[in-house]
């Protein structure tokens, strides 16, 4: 019951921030105050059940839905809190349904995924700080698409309907890619932190991860030093953004659908 009120509230306010691109300017405001409420009520009503899902006496369950419930509440989080104080609520238009869909998996699917509870404060570090930088790159890629979508309505002179409604093109920009530097920053020291508390980054079961978070970390280091030396922007910011986000996930969750869903 919980998780579907929690799933209400998220499609109420993916719905609004939606419609609100399209109605007049004295509306915006309201609107959006009505859509970051529902936000945080469904975010404060997943994490019921979410915890029940998560914890239990055998340990953390990493289940891959449960993961994708977690990292999907995380970036909503993030992005309502981010949202109090920068333009990029719109973001919410994509990010909540995807928390809604991800919170139906885990409560619909059941897998099971145990680590101990009795983790290192070195690996709890890793983890938390691991998932941040998925949340931010999350965030970070709907933010190009958005970014690229503006960007081609305005070359084509055509800077009405819900285009009028988003900040200007500079500001999405600014932000896109201040996403990109904190989640660089955090990725690598989610890399740094895996090699000093994990025994072995490069066994059987970490080695493809570690690997493609390598990989990962190089596309979105390119693209902060193009942006820095050569000013990259555009199409060719959402490329190099798009390709780091696909490595990323499937560095997390490549394994886990290959081992939980289809081995399994």
């Amino acid at each position: 019951m919980i998780a579907t009120l929690a799933i209400i509230a998220y499609l109420a306010a993916g719905s609004i921030l939606a419609l609100r691109l399209f109605r007049t300017h004295e509306s915006l405001v309201r609107s959006r105050v009505l859509a970051l409420g529902l936000g945080f009520l469904g975010v404060a009503l997943h994490a019921i059940p979410h915890y029940q899902n998560l914890i239990s006496s055998s340990g953390i369950n990493l289940g891959i839905f449960n993961a994708m419930s977690l990292i999907a509440w995380t970036i909503t989080l993030l992005l309502l809190v981010s949202s109090i104080s920068k333009p990029v609520e719109n973001l919410g238009i994509v990010i909540m349904p995807l928390a809604a869909i991800a919170l139906y998996l885990e409560s619909r699917f059941q897998t099971v995924h145990f680590i101990t509870d009795q983790l290192s404060s070195g690996l709890t570090i890793h983890i938390l700080v691991s998932m941040l930088a998925y949340s931010l790159f999350t965030l970070a890629s709907v933010q190009a698409v958005l970014l690229a979508i503006q960007d081609h309505h305005l070359r084509q002179r055509h800077p009405g309907g819900f285009i009028r409604a988003l900040p200007p093109l500079q500001t999405m920009e600014s932000l896109l890619f201040e996403m990109i530097a904190v989640g660089f920053v955090l990725l690598s020291l989610a890399l740094l932190s895996g090699f000093a508390f994990l025994e072995n980054m490069f066994e059987q079961r970490l080695a493809h991860k570690t690997v493609l978070s390598i990989i990962a970390w190089v596309v979105f280091g390119t693209l902060l030093w193009g942006r820095y030396r050569f000013g990259w922007r555009g199409q060719m910011a959402l490329t190099w953004t798009l390709s780091g986000f696909v490595v990323l996930m499937l560095a997390y969750f490549g394994s886990k659908v290959v081992i939980e869903l289809i081995l399994s």
